[in-house]
């Protein structure tokens, strides 16, 4: 996701290093490099010109500030706006204060409707929510059958009236039977139609006036770069929609799409689809924030976070919080247990893409894989209980007699010792970043302000 913008940015910037100030001639090499990122990366003409001028403006008129060097004022400065571009904030589905909140889905056939349905009815159950799923596709051959599979999936019913019935009346005769039983969420899921085809696009006003839904949420398929802001756009423009779903965004490097979709409708992206898995980490809603921070390489620690949060025991929380306090590095027991939580947390691809200055990774080191996952826990579990609390123990004996018990060799042992140095080295080095969210997070920022409240006591001269 954003890897071909992000490494041209990131490359831009180098560029600044060792420049004592920001100067005109500096500022304007830059943004010749960042309007052809943006280019590349498929960001609408209008979009990137706007974007471009709004930075240049920015940068000119700025005071070199004490400890920031040019390359940190400008992509403090292109991460802000960047933020802007994309909403400033993140916006929630808005929930109906009487009766069942009511989320029509649209958008062309093959953008994933029917798949996001499913994964948003995960999410309302997650909330503690009862959601319904309904299938008012009645076109696309298999489309209901498909639709009763994902229920089936999620533990969510499906509200079906077979292909004869007209998708205005399933759609009402959905939210009654949500009212009638007690479902607080109704997701309708409509058949895909090109903006165009004034039937169809008839035939979802009908359902909008006769159901008023809550939400009116766009699929775009966001690997269809220029022409997902056409549709957006002309959607809109027919339906007065709510927000944007962006699916496979995992799949597009560019990227694009997220980046001026925003700008051009004025409505906002709610969440990106990040796999074909029906899991609730696949559908995140999106933070404009936290994407910028993405694109600029500094990775997403509070999704991290959060998924962490949902995986991690409130023990293994606060333990790991105390260890990061207290400076003190992660043992291979640690490692052990981030390895066994790992594949609650997503793909390990996506993971690693949240990670901060993912870009100063050996990555080559860390290939997510799972065979790579299987040997390291078979090589820890092969450890003493003081080797795994202490790394420094494994001579050359001790790791002859932990690949024969592991069935691997001397060599992945190294690595996976190195791979453990390199993540103590990158934690000590986040920590202060990471700390104030993961206080908040697990109450730990109290602590952190009353440690460093304290002023340190002056030493006693001797006489």
């Amino acid at each position: 996701m954003f890897e071909s913008l992000s490494d041209r940015l990131q490359g831009t910037f180098k560029k600044l290093k060792g420049q004592g100030k920001l100067t005109e001639n500096n500022i304007s090499d830059t943004l010749r490099e960042v309007r052809r990122a943006f280019l590349e990366a498929d960001v609408n003409y209008k979009v990137t010109r706007e974007f471009i001028e709004q930075i240049k403006v920015r940068a000119l008129g700025q005071e070199v500030l004490g400890s920031l060097t040019p390359e940190l004022q400008i992509a403090r400065i292109i991460g802000e706006e960047l933020t802007q571009l994309m909403g400033d904030k993140a916006e929630k589905i808005q929930i109906a204060s009487s009766g069942p909140t009511v989320v029509m889905l649209t958008g062309l056939q093959g953008a994933g409707k029917t798949t996001v349905a499913a994964k948003l009815a995960l999410r309302f159950h997650k909330e503690g929510r009862k959601p319904l799923l309904v299938a008012a596709d009645v076109y696309r051959p298999a489309a209901i059958k498909q639709l009763q599979v994902l229920g089936e999936q999620t533990g969510t019913p499906v509200f079906s009236m077979g292909t004869e019935v007209s998708p205005v009346d399933i759609a009402e005769a959905a939210v009654k039977e949500a009212s009638a039983h007690g479902h607080n969420c109704v997701i309708i899921d409509t058949a895909g139609r090109l903006h165009i085809d004034d039937e169809l696009m008839g035939e979802l006003r009908q359902i909008k006036a006769r159901v008023n839904p809550s939400e009116i949420l766009l699929i775009v398929d966001a690997m269809t770069g220029q022409d997902a802001i056409n549709v957006a756009e002309n959607f809109n423009n027919d339906l007065d929609i709510d927000g944007v779903i962006l699916t496979k965004m995992d799949g597009d490097a560019r990227g694009g799409a997220a980046l001026s979709i925003r700008h051009i409708t004025q409505k906002p992206i709610k969440f990106i689809g990040v796999g074909e898995k029906i899991e609730a980490s696949s559908l995140e809603e999106f933070h404009p924030e936290r994407m910028s921070s993405r694109i600029l390489g500094q990775g997403d620690f509070q999704t991290l976070l959060e998924r962490a949060e949902d995986v991690f025991s409130e023990d293994q929380a606060k333990e790991l919080e105390r260890k990061l306090t207290e400076n003190k590095g992660l043992d291979f027991n640690d490692f052990l247990t981030q390895l066994e939580q790992l594949k609650n947390m997503g793909p390990l691809d996506q993971l690693m893409d949240l990670m901060p200055f993912k870009n100063q990774l050996p990555v080559k080191n860390l290939t997510p894989d799972e065979s790579h996952l299987q040997t390291a826990k078979a090589i820890i579990q092969s450890m003493t209980l003081e080797e795994r609390q202490n790394p420094r123990l494994l001579d050359r004996s001790r790791k002859l007699r932990i690949s024969k018990g592991s069935g691997t060799t001397v060599n992945q042992i190294n690595m996976l010792v190195s791979q453990l140095q390199m993540m103590n080295r990158m934690l000590s080095q986040q920590t202060a970043m990471a700390m104030p969210q993961m206080g908040q997070k697990i109450g730990a920022l109290p602590r952190l302000k009353q440690k460093a409240s304290r002023k340190p006591r002056k030493r006693r001269r001797r006489k």
